[in-house]
């Protein structure tokens, strides 16, 4: 590209990006996902006996329009048909009174039998039929509340899962001891493709007979006895499990949009007030019910939801990219970014402290507008990242914020030397193997993409290869490299975005990348460049790792497989130039790019997310720091190097805090 092309391309897309931002100084794009949510929200309204015909009307809409030509639900776009995402959606529409001889009806009635029936579906999904009637409990597996009174002395115990998990787990264990059935009048009857027999619906065991999760099946058929006997007044502990759940929900419904700010524990939350007897009039009802309101979208004839808002995240890396782009850190709207920032900050000890107990201030930022019990350690660094680059109206309060949510994050480097996602050390695989852990995420593992984010940070701080929590994560990074020069990506789709996060945070770290494991991660980015000269894949990589690198041409992709390579120093490199080209050529006149493919990882190979700001914020960074590179920018040098702060800014380094 020429320079002049490349300059314009960059104005295009500042100038786009900057007519996006809100008037307090944010940005918050769209998070699209599949259709489930909608169908959760019509089993739920016909449960709830609070059915908006007009609503479910568009509801009805949005289904049909994500159905595919099979006539199943997938869960990322261009995906295959899936069972959880088909049955739902045929669920919500024969809830609504669409004819079951509907030709639509018919093809999906089909997929979803030769996907397995409602056999194949997980537990969560199981769960809501089962409140609609249309399973039966005594084959979905136990969620017992007593989990919750174990205490951290216990080997398994309630704060060895996830954040999210716990999230879900809690308001679904209070329903499944209340087992609220309202019973529709429809059934699924034609979906099971051999006719209804129970051993369909039993809970496989492993053919070996000592394994865990047979262990877990016979607990399992325990739990089940000892909640007929309690159901006969002899269950000791359960009326204490009860209140402490409830309380432990409603705690957290404090200081958060809905709990844990995110779309299946806020339904489930509202389905357990419900079940606990709370009126529709109850302030934690209303409450509720308003937080779910807040992610929808409704239009004339059509209504989705988002699982959750993410203007932190999306606010971070704009500013990221703007500054990038040449727009001032003294520029007024930039300063109210920062200073919008800067009052996000969680300074409360949130659910972290049980896996984290360290001597540390409170700090950290949340994925969402307010969720102060799960700030996170990627939106985190992110923040920092930017606020580094943009002081806001006040430095002092800045350099307060950057030292105590470094500190913080350093708090959280794992035994093996990466970062997680929420918590330090969450990997009891143990829990995995309970049979209500079907939905991939009750664990929370460290991983090289948010590893390298950290070091990211750490050396735009200043940090140097010879410190402690340096080594071991570099260390951490080097064992979790694929054989082929590539990283596993965990919150982004897939191979592409892992190899980028990593690379880019080793040269920010000051790591020489001329060396052979370095330039074999290059040489596999350059192996999967398409002949358009773009990059780009799809979520079937978490199913098959064959197919990492595949799929059509993306401009976030590109973006992230741009900026592996220019972490390597050489702007005119031919694999460099083809892709930048792809950005400039791809580029609406608005300043914009169109991108259909999902590359956002909710949970892989069950929930996957569709930033809406990644088309338009990664390549105008990859664009920016091309034309830096280019021109031998000491700003390029700083992003690349890490090596010294911001111009501008102060120049002597940060005193990195101790070991952990």
């Amino acid at each position: 590209m020429a320079p002049e092309g490349l300059q314009a391309a960059i104005a295009r897309s500042q100038q786009y990006l900057r007519q996006c931002q809100q008037p307090d100084g944010s940005w918050s794009f769209e998070l699209m996902v599949d259709a489930t949510l909608v169908a959760d929200m019509v089993a739920f309204h016909h449960w709830d006996g609070s059915v908006d015909k007009a609503w479910q009307c568009k509801a009805v809409q949005h289904l049909f329009q994500t159905q595919l030509e099979d006539g199943g639900w997938n869960i990322y776009l261009n995906g295959p048909s899936e069972v959880n995402a088909t049955i739902k959606a045929y669920l919500a529409l024969k809830l609504a009174g669409v004819p079951p001889t509907d030709p639509r009806m018919l093809r999906a009635r089909e997929m979803a039998k030769n996907l397995g029936g409602p056999a194949r579906m997980n537990t969560f999904s199981k769960l809501y039929l089962a409140l609609l009637g249309l399973y039966p409990w005594k084959h979905l597996p136990t969620i017992p509340v007593e989990v919750i009174l174990i205490g951290k002395w216990f080997h398994v115990n309630f704060w060895e899962m996830s954040s999210w998990s716990r999230a879900m787990l809690v308001p679904l264990a209070i329903i499944n001891h209340f087992k609220p059935t309202r019973p529709v009048l429809t059934n699924l009857d034609e979906l099971y493709p051999d006719g209804f027999h129970e051993r369909d619906l039993a809970l496989v065991r492993d053919p070996e007979w000592f394994t865990w999760r047979n262990f877990f099946l016979s607990l399992d058929k325990l739990h089940k006895t000892a909640e007929w006997v309690m159901r006969r007044g002899l269950h000791p502990f359960r009326r204490r499990a009860l209140r402490k759940a409830e309380a432990w929900m409603l705690e957290r419904f404090e200081g958060s949009d809905g709990l844990a700010a995110i779309f299946p524990a806020m339904l489930n939350s509202l389905i357990a007030l419900k079940a606990l007897g709370y009126s529709a009039d109850h302030p934690q009802v209303v409450r509720a019910v308003r937080e779910l309101k807040k992610l929808e979208h409704e239009t004339a004839d059509r209504v989705w939801l988002e699982p959750c808002l993410s203007p932190v995240w999306d606010t971070a890396i704009i500013q990221i990219c703007l500054h990038a782009a040449g727009v001032s850190s003294h520029d007024p709207r930039m300063i109210q970014t920062s200073d919008w920032l800067l009052d996000r900050e969680i300074r409360f000890r949130g659910d972290w402290k049980h896996k984290n107990p360290a001597d540390v201030e409170p700090s950290g930022w949340a994925f969402e507008f307010h969720n102060q019990w799960n700030p996170d350690i990627d939106d985190t660094a992110m923040v920092l990242l930017a606020l580094r680059r943009v002081p806001g109206g006040n430095r002092a309060r800045r350099d307060a914020a950057i030292e105590r949510g470094l500190r913080w994050i350093l708090t959280f480097q794992c035994r093996d030397g990466g970062w997680a996602a929420f918590d330090k050390d969450c990997t009891k695989g143990i829990l995995e193997k309970v049979p209500f852990a079907d939905h991939n995420a009750m664990l929370d593992p460290e991983c090289a993409d948010i590893t390298a984010r950290v070091l990211e940070l750490l050396g735009q701080e200043g940090y140097s290869l010879d410190h402690p929590q340096v080594r071991e994560a570099i260390g951490f990074l080097r064992e979790h490299q694929e054989s082929d020069g590539s990283w596993y990506g965990r919150w982004g789709v897939n191979y592409i975005y892992g190899t980028w996060a990593v690379l880019r945070g080793l040269k920010a770290i000051g790591m020489d990348m001329e060396q052979p494991w370095l330039r074999r991660a290059r040489d596999w980015i350059e192996s999967v460049q398409h002949a358009d000269g773009g990059w780009g894949e799809r979520c079937n990589t978490y199913d098959d790792p064959i197919y990492k690198g595949c799929g059509p041409s993306t401009a976030s992709q590109t973006a992230w497989a741009l900026m592996a390579l220019q972490c390597f120093g050489e702007a005119h490199r031919p694999s460099l130039q083809r892709g930048i080209d792809f950005l400039e050529r791809t580029q609406n006149p608005d300043g914009s790019w169109t991108e259909a493919e999902t590359t956002g990882t909710g949970f892989p190979c069950v929930f996957y997310l569709k930033y809406d700001s990644y088309r338009n914020a990664w390549p105008l960074l990859a664009l920016s720091e091309q034309s830096d590179l280019e021109r031998g920018n000491p700003r390029a040098e700083h992003l690349v190097n890490g090596a010294r702060r911001r111009q501008g800014d102060h120049e002597t380094l940060a005193a990195p805090p101790g070991h952990r």
